[in-house]
């Protein structure tokens, strides 16, 4: 349909002023689109339903996202000043605002991590071999979908059935078999830059919320200790800033997610000096406190490995100034690959909720945070992910699947029946506006609705789950400390 424009120009990031042309910005939402399997992938019945009943294809879909864009860039009178233009910046702004306005959540996503990773680029943060797009190349997903229909659960029908057949023990051990034997990898590659000579000093875990970053740092450890590696590590945590410094929005909520979370200049300064022989005089943080209550000295001994857990450890400012031959990085996320009910729908379940169970359960148990309250702030979550996790995530020397496609039926019992964690529908009335929040409770409804679960005891029994595995960071009886849980 026809919006009226009076915007004529456009201000690059070299400040130059270029005319306006509204179809690049609906040739970028299709390509948003297209790379996640076309905008069908957002369909929330109840949010947009219209607009795809009113718009049919995706060319008419981009079309009305474009143009409402377009009416809201106008609606800024500063905006229609020809020497004070938008700039390329608040127009993509725009364009993730009326994306997550309409519950076009997955299309958003994929263009946030495509225009953070083209930002990386630009600044030099990564080279064009390191380039992710939107997060999952076609060929890492067909990967994965394969691994999938060979184990007979590339749907979640055919995951149900494994179960109700009692075959999901086989399914368990040979997950976690390939998920150990990336383990096994990911230490040879260590030792391997070791021996041939590599002055190897630094040790990254990194990955977005709930991947499975604890479990993996202490199995890795374990198998290096074999080879006589000795670690120290460094509990980031320690840098956050003060609470007071941590503005608050509406709801009393404080985004921790975002590496500006944490004192970086501090963190950069104390590295450098650990890799230099010099010790420091490392924070230590109180929760309860809100704020830095001491500091003890910390040094890194000669032949020691720095060993280093952290959401953002591939985010560049952190690492300014360490060379690359002394950092080993490895890259951790839920990576199951699996179509919802029967796959005549061809819509994939989302790796990003499996995540989110995950969370809601920790936060729970060990957080003194309501699931709804981990809903609500997932938007932060997902915000952090998409500028400085998985941009660059092509930056690590390892990537390793902490997914497994036994981890809907295990979590399952935790958020149904009785003493179920899953919110009701009632508790999201105070917080109408927060759109993303609801599309995600009605999507993870849905799924374990369709899902067939393991009863609680038998997740929780050892018989089946093994005490080691990863899910037991989150739903407990884990046999391996992990310290976030303490």
């Amino acid at each position: 349909m026809a919006v009226q424009n009076r915007i004529v120009k456009v201000q690059k990031r070299n400040r130059a002023l270029v005319r306006f042309d509204p179809g690049r910005i609906r040739t970028a939402l299709l390509r948003a689109s297209a790379s996640i399997g076309g905008f069908e992938q957002d369909l929330a019945p109840g949010v947009n339903e219209g607009i795809f009943h009113c718009c049919g294809t995706d060319e008419r879909i981009a079309e009305f996202l474009a143009d409402s864009v377009v009416v809201c860039l106008n609606s800024d009178p500063h905006h229609l000043i020809a020497n004070f233009p938008p700039t390329i910046e608040i127009i993509q702004d725009m364009v993730l605002h009326t994306l997550r306005s309409y519950g076009f959540q997955n299309t958003a996503d994929a263009y946030a991590c495509y225009r953070w990773g083209r930002h990386w680029l630009r600044e030099g943060a990564i080279p064009s071999g390191a380039f992710v797009g939107n997060g999952f190349s076609p060929a890492r997903w067909e990967a994965a979908l394969a691994a999938s229909r060979r184990r007979g659960c590339e749907t979640v029908a055919g995951l149900n059935e494994l179960v109700r057949a009692g075959k999901i023990k086989s399914l368990v051990e040979e997950s976690l078999a390939e998920y150990e034997q990336s383990l096994d990898e990911a230490a040879a590659k260590v030792l391997a830059r070791l021996q041939a000579g590599d002055p190897l000093r630094m040790i990254w875990i990194s990955g977005p919320s709930s991947s499975g970053k604890t479990t993996t740092t202490v199995k890795l450890t374990e198998r290096l200790r074999k080879h006589g590696l000795r670690f120290l590590m460094l509990n980031l945590d320690d840098y956050f800033w003060s609470l007071v410094e941590h503005p608050t929005d509406w709801i009393n909520d404080r985004n921790y997610e975002t590496p500006e979370a944490m004192d970086i200049q501090l963190l950069n300064q104390h590295l450098l000096a650990l890799l230099n022989g010099e010790t420091i005089q490392k924070p230590v943080y109180s929760f309860k406190e809100g704020r830095r209550m001491a500091a003890r000295g910390v040094k890194l001994e000669p032949g020691q490995v720095l060993l280093l857990d952290c959401l953002h450890g591939l985010y560049p400012p952190i690492t300014e100034g360490v060379p690359a031959a002394m950092q080993f990085r490895l890259y951790i996320e839920t990576q199951t690959a699996m179509y919802e009910g029967d796959g005549s729908g061809k819509r994939l379940t989302k790796f990003t909720d499996v995540r989110l169970l995950r969370r809601m359960l920790r936060d729970v148990h060990h957080r003194n945070h309501s699931p709804l309250l981990t809903i609500l702030h997932w938007h932060y979550v997902r915000s952090g992910e998409l500028f400085s996790i998985i941009p660059l995530s092509g930056l690590a020397d390892h990537a390793i699947n902490g997914g497994f496609p036994f981890d809907l039926p295990v979590l399952k019992p935790f958020f149904v029946g009785p003493g179920g964690y899953l919110p009701r529908l009632a508790e999201f009335e105070p917080y109408t506006g927060f759109l993303d929040a609801r599309i995600r409770y009605d999507r993870i409804k849905r799924l374990l609705d369709s899902v067939e679960g393991l009863a609680r005891e038998e997740a929780l029994g050892q018989g089946t789950i093994p005490g080691d595995a990863v899910v037991r960071e989150f739903i407990g009886g884990s046999t391996i400390p992990i310290p976030h849980n303490e």
